[in-house]
């Protein structure tokens, strides 16, 4: 079993690698196009599970609300950029540009989610929890790693 923690952290520090591997490509090469593909479906599938099984949690208390709030919304704002770059062509210099806002943005809110929401968190899940909610959030993450592209399709007909 892992803690919610453990699996966020985890995830955290594979999005770091990737994010790095990226950074260090260029043009449309294959191997930019097999770490932002990995990076792409770990994030959305992570994302997706972090809001049901973390942030709902957190949303039990008045600060949780907004931290929770907060935290969707920079997820909102990942998620539109990575939708842009998903359009946009790999060997372009504006390619590169916007991921690095993405990569920026992205390791802020990394960092603040186990710096700040972490340690607050804390005050919410029970310490028998954290294993139960760990559980809850791979289980849900490989659930949504199946349903990236029914979603995106969802997204674009919207």
């Amino acid at each position: 079993m892992t803690s919610i923690y453990d699996a966020i952290q985890e995830d955290h520090q594979t999005h770091r690698t990737l994010l790095n591997q990226i950074a260090e490509t260029s043009g449309d090469s294959e191997e930019r196009r097999k770490a932002w593909k990995a990076f792409y479906e770990d994030v959305k599938s992570h994302a997706a599970a972090e809001e049901e099984t973390f942030y709902s949690k957190l949303m039990n208390k008045t600060w949780g609300q907004d931290a929770a709030r907060h935290s969707v919304h920079e997820h909102q704002q990942m998620d539109d950029i990575m939708e842009e770059l998903n359009e946009m062509d790999m060997s372009s210099p504006g390619w590169l540009q916007r991921f690095e806002t993405l990569k920026h943005d992205y390791e802020h809110h990394m960092d603040e989610e186990e710096e700040d929401v972490f340690s607050r968190a804390k005050e919410v899940f029970e310490e028998g929890e954290n294993e139960a909610f760990g559980d809850r959030f791979l289980k849900r993450k490989k659930e949504e790693r199946g349903l990236i592209e029914e979603k995106r399709e969802d997204s674009l007909e919207d």
